[in-house]
């Protein structure tokens, strides 16, 4: 099956055909760098993550540029604030999003370029639309004129008329049109400036993104990416920028992720309703907000709230659950090499074939738009079918079974692997998950461990009342004990 995916632009699912074969060129818009990264970044870092890693999976040579906007408004005003350079605040605040992505599981892009590294090439172009006459100065600001650009409107299917009658857009006398958008902008006291033709200034939002595109991935690229929010009018802008100045498209296929509420209302500050990705994963696993992000198509919205994020959990749960049985069930033991798959009969049989087409299954689905929800949903049959498997009373840990086993491990791991979960170590992620779940409701791990070495103690010196206390005490705060082989071993319930 063709990888087929939804371009914004012709709204429709379309057949992908790179620009040179096995190879794509991705550009993604970056976040503005004044403050640290939400659940809404996340769910775009991760779908895009996801989309660049299936790519590879597939065979192409990826070129994934993702950029950061290092001057705006936002940065100058938080620098003033602060008296500090809008250099400390953006290299402040890349750090953050940088950290905060490597604890996603993201994986870095193969160009993280930044606006302000990319003045000159602002210029330039601002220069090639002047020269044509799509843009003009006044008072050392310039600006695009929207009507001379006649596709202008085709990526966001607005008409430029409707867009003028019903446009919330501040008054300008500047502007020969309401829409028309800044390319540059004159400096202003307490502002970065730039020496440029029109004087001390600097560059607009929108011209930032069409110059690092083009400077990494050519006039025309593949596949260009973003929150749907940048519909309009960054990228409507961005093409009316580019593709004046060149005469040529910009990219051949937009991909748009859609908005994260948060129990069913907008995401906003004002509302106080936005959570940072670090606060969210003091209290839950990377995979869990992954695991939360991939269950639904990309293009849907999505729901934020605590009750999605303990659904996010307990399916992870139940994955690294299945992981665990099946090491143990491989742990020590060596599968004979001349047992192959077509000598297995039964249920091993069975099991074995169902494994084996998981791979199909999951690229499947995967060509079908990146539909990492009916994916997951193959993953969950698979470890639903693995938990069967290995928990029937007569399970015995024969070659045939192992291969079975040992098959299935691996095929999860790998699909894992493309969607960036099930990259821990079943123990390691279990004591992780178990201490983030101690955190969320207040407990002290130190005095949970400190508590179980006193109850060791009474039980050496056979004082069962003191042990069987400090039991109670503990279960009546969820935490269960569990004594194996002199050893003991906790968790939350």
């Amino acid at each position: 099956m063709a990888l087929r995916f939804y371009n914004t632009l012709t709204k429709k699912k379309e057949e992908f055909r790179p620009i040179k074969e096995a190879k794509v060129g991705i550009y993604v818009c970056g976040i503005t760098v004044y403050d640290i990264c939400h659940v809404g970044h996340a769910r775009s870092a991760i779908v895009f993550d996801v989309i660049t890693r299936y790519m590879k999976y597939r065979g192409f040579d990826v070129t994934y540029v993702k950029n950061y906007t290092d001057v705006d408004d936002k940065i100058i005003n938080k620098a003033n604030a602060e008296k500090v350079s809008i250099r400390d605040i953006s290299e402040k605040y890349i750090e953050e999003h940088d950290r905060d992505m490597e604890a996603l599981n993201v994986a870095r892009p193969t160009v993280t370029p930044k606006a302000t590294e990319n003045i000159d090439g602002m210029i330039r172009l601002i220069t090639r639309l002047l020269e044509k006459d799509l843009a003009y100065v006044v008072e050392g600001d310039v600006y695009y004129a929207v009507e001379k650009f006649s596709g202008y409107g085709k990526l966001s299917g607005r008409a430029l008329d409707d867009m003028m009658a019903g446009a919330r857009v501040d008054i300008d006398e500047k502007k020969r049109n309401p829409m028309d958008f800044a390319l540059w902008k004159a400096s202003k006291e307490g502002e970065p400036w730039w020496e440029s033709p029109w004087g001390r200034g600097r560059p607009g939002w929108h011209i930032e993104c069409s110059v690092m595109s083009q400077r990494y991935l050519g006039d025309t690229f593949d596949i260009h990416g973003g929150g749907e929010d940048l519909i309009f009018p960054h990228h409507e802008n961005e093409i009316a920028q580019s593709e004046g100045a060149t005469g040529k498209a910009l990219a051949n296929y937009w991909i748009h992720n859609g908005f994260i509420k948060v129990n069913s209302e907008k995401m906003s500050k004002s509302l106080g309703n936005v959570f940072a990705i670090r606060e969210i994963l003091k209290l839950y696993h990377p995979e869990v907000l992954r695991l939360f992000v991939l269950q639904s198509h990309y293009k849907s919205p999505l729901d934020f709230s605590e009750d999605s994020l303990a659904e996010a959990r307990a399916g992870i749960n139940r994955f690294y659950e299945t992981l665990k049985k099946m090491e143990d069930a491989l742990a020590g033991k060596r599968i004979d090499s001349s047992v192959k798959a077509e000598d297995l009969t039964g249920k091993d049989r069975d099991v074995h074939e169902h494994v084996s087409g998981l791979r199909e299954r999951f690229t499947e689905a995967m060509d079908d738009d990146f539909n990492t929800a009916r994916a997951m949903g193959y993953l969950f049959e698979t470890a639903r079918l693995m938990n069967g498997y290995l928990g029937e009373k007569n399970f015995s840990a024969t070659d045939q079974a192992l291969l079975v086993v040992s098959e299935a491990r691996t095929v999860m791991k790998e699909i894992g692997g493309v969607l960036g979960i099930f990259l821990d170590d079943p123990d390691a992620y279990f004591l992780k998950d178990r201490d983030r779940e101690a955190e969320k409701r207040g407990l002290d791990t130190r005095e949970i461990e400190r508590l179980i070495g006193e109850r060791k103690a009474a039980r050496d010196a056979k004082d069962w009342k003191r042990a069987d206390e400090i039991r109670s005490s503990l279960a009546t705060k969820g935490v269960t004990l569990k004594d194996s082989r002199g050893v003991t071993t906790w968790a939350i319930e």
